[in-house]
């Protein structure tokens, strides 16, 4: 029995996936940079459909640093257990593990400590000896474009050698910025796959040897060619219990971040085939291994014990900053920069790659501003603030509307074609346009995210009823 998907699969800011098959069961993961939880775990039985069940880290920084934190992690699973790796730039490897991807997690501990680590994947060979493959960042370490191996200990606590580096890309013709590999072992041959060419405009790239520590020979695997998917690389290759073979990377698409794509994957003449002969499929049919149809949550109506698993902070969260309540979101009103973009209380979700009309109903009470945010490099919200003369709505440059005290007023936003934002709002005559239209941007690494926001001296506080997202397909 077969359906036919649609690429691509997470049509939202998923970066840099890995995914891996334990039994019947698909899980991924993503890069995060300094969202607070991070490390999304998703669960799929057929590769298509997609549910968040958890994240391995719970904390991160405390304050706002765009493009830092989570970068490119590997997803494993190694002698029962799952193993994330995964670089920190200004840190170095870490290495998080769990007996149940849906956690506890262990706490993240450092393999490799040094500035530009990036990118790490690790292999347990069959002799049980373990390795670490990983990139460099040049923005730290100096140097890019290169891999570098080394031994590691079979528990992951750290890593047995200085390093070898096993593929430099500045001696092979036309590559530049070699990074995100992904190590693999098949019948008895070593392989690397490994995006260059940069996020917008690269291409996936395939190596292979006899031996862990090269000769390596390469391959482009997968390019743009004549389609519209820019930049098709970085991702994970992952088997079928039938024995298929498939393929998932990102597409950067600006303000809508690193979208997935799905490719079906054979082996022709010792090398893996990508797609239509090495170019993107728009989609296609694909085994439906059971489960229901699905996609990672965006609409919650607040009425569970904890926030929707898509939620996630710009830094780490003080608990004082929200509650919930009888099927609604109370966020108290605290100080903070008056930039949004500088807030860790800003509570945000991934922007949808499709159109879509996003709502919620606000109620202001007491001193503050508060509302919903859509926010990048720039951002631009439509809310309530307080005033001498009480709350009012306001949005951008538009004329503030006064609005009764303690009165709820529904705010929305209308995502069209290529990002631009139409914010909306109700005081009572129906919802209508409010403010100038707003082009969305992408932010560090990162698309653009939804985001919830209550900002004041900490007196007053901001309810927010049921967040509602109409996908439009």
């Amino acid at each position: 029995m077969t359906q036919t998907y649609r690429n691509p699969v997470l049509n939202a800011d998923w970066s840099d996936p890995d995914v891996i098959r334990v039994g019947e069961d698909f899980y991924l993961t993503a890069s995060t940079f300094t969202k607070v939880p991070g490390l999304p775990i998703l669960h799929s039985r057929d590769l298509v459909n997609w549910t968040i069940t958890g994240h391995a880290l719970t904390s991160g920084y405390d304050d706002v640093r765009p493009g830092c934190g989570v970068w490119a992690p590997a997803l494993r699973h190694q002698d029962g257990r799952f193993w994330i790796f995964y670089g920190d730039p200004d840190v170095g490897i870490c290495v998080v593990s769990a007996e149940d991807p849906r956690g506890p997690w262990t706490v993240p501990h450092v393999v490799k400590e040094g500035l530009g680590l990036i990118d790490p994947c690790p292999l347990w060979d069959d002799d049980g000896q373990a390795y670490l493959v990983h990139g460099w960042a040049r923005s730290r370490a100096g140097v890019n474009n290169r891999l570098t191996l080394h031994r590691m200990s079979p528990d992951a606590r750290k890593v047995l050698d200085e390093g070898t580096v096993i593929i430099d890309a500045d001696l092979l013709p036309g590559y530049r910025t070699l990074e995100g590999p992904k190590l693999y072992k098949r019948e008895g041959t070593y392989w690397i796959f490994a995006p260059a060419g940069g996020v917008e405009e690269g291409w996936q790239s395939v190596f292979r040897a006899k031996s862990i520590f090269g000769p390596y020979e390469d391959r482009i695997v997968l390019e743009q060619g004549g389609t519209d998917v820019n930049g098709p690389h970085q991702g994970g290759w992952v088997d079928t219990p039938s024995g298929e073979h498939w393929f998932m990377h990102f597409q950067d698409r600006g303000p809508y971040g690193r979208v997935v794509h799905l490719q079906p994957m054979a082996w022709n003449g010792g090398w893996p085939v990508m797609g239509a002969d090495g170019e993107p499929v728009p989609g296609g049919p694909v085994p439906v291994l059971g489960g229901t149809p699905s996609a990672p949550a965006s609409s919650d109506d607040f009425s569970g014990p904890e926030l929707g698993l898509q939620w996630s902070w710009q830094a780490n969260p003080d608990p004082s900053w929200w509650e919930l309540h009888a099927g609604r979101l109370r966020l108290a009103c605290v100080p903070g920069p008056e930039d949004l973009r500088e807030r860790p209380s800003v509570l945000g979700q991934r922007l949808p790659g499709d159109p879509c009309t996003v709502t919620t109903t606000l109620t202001l009470e007491g001193e503050g501003r508060a509302g919903l945010t859509v926010l990048g490099h720039t951002c631009a919200y439509v809310g309530l603030e307080s005033t001498p003369d009480g709350p009012v709505l306001v949005c951008g440059d538009a004329e503030p509307v006064p609005v009764e005290a303690g009165r709820p007023v529904t705010v929305g936003a209308r995502i069209g074609n290529g990002a631009l934002v139409t914010f909306l709002a109700d005081t009572g005559a129906g919802l209508h346009e409010v403010g100038a239209p707003f082009q969305a941007t992408q932010g560090r690494w990162v698309g653009a995210v939804l985001g919830l926001f209550a900002a004041g001296s900490g007196t007053g506080q901001a309810i927010f009823d049921a967040f509602t997202v109409n996908i439009e397909r």
